[in-house]
């Protein structure tokens, strides 16, 4: 039977370390997927008016629809009514912002991440010079 090896125990210093660097993640992940969810679409911009038009529509539509075409009716309703709410609920980007700001720059060093590769997923500019990170960074 092979012998157990002894762990030693991580230092405070090491946990600390270990929570600071979870923290910097959960701040950036946080940002990155806000600014993913309201990143501009393509395209005409829906307002909660048309939204409601179309909802009315719908309902009206459903009373002679076919089955198949009422699943897909169902479904628009659906998608639509969860479009009306994310609309309705603000995000506060200067939160997150802040807290990417924060950790941003000591994550993008241990990391190895450039600053292109935070342009091109979206970060502004303005942001990642108020976060220390520079081109020649």
């Amino acid at each position: 039977m092979p012998a157990k090896t002894q762990r030693t125990p991580m230092s405070d210093e090491h946990k600390a370390a270990l929570a600071e660097g979870r923290n910097q993640g959960r701040a950036v992940r946080r940002y990155l997927e806000a600014l993913e969810a309201h990143k501009p679409r393509r395209g005409r911009k829906r307002t909660p008016e048309s939204i409601q038009k179309r909802l009315t529509k719908i309902e009206s539509e459903l009373e002679n629809a076919d089955a198949l075409k009422r699943l897909q009716l169902i479904q628009e309703r659906l998608d639509l009514t969860a479009e009306l709410e994310s609309a309705e609920a603000k995000v506060d980007l200067s939160e997150l912002e802040q807290g990417f700001v924060d950790a941003a720059s000591a994550y993008s060093a241990r990391k190895g991440i450039s600053y292109a590769a935070w342009r091109e997923l979206g970060v502004d500019a303005s942001v990642l010079k108020r976060a220390g990170i520079s081109r020649s960074s």
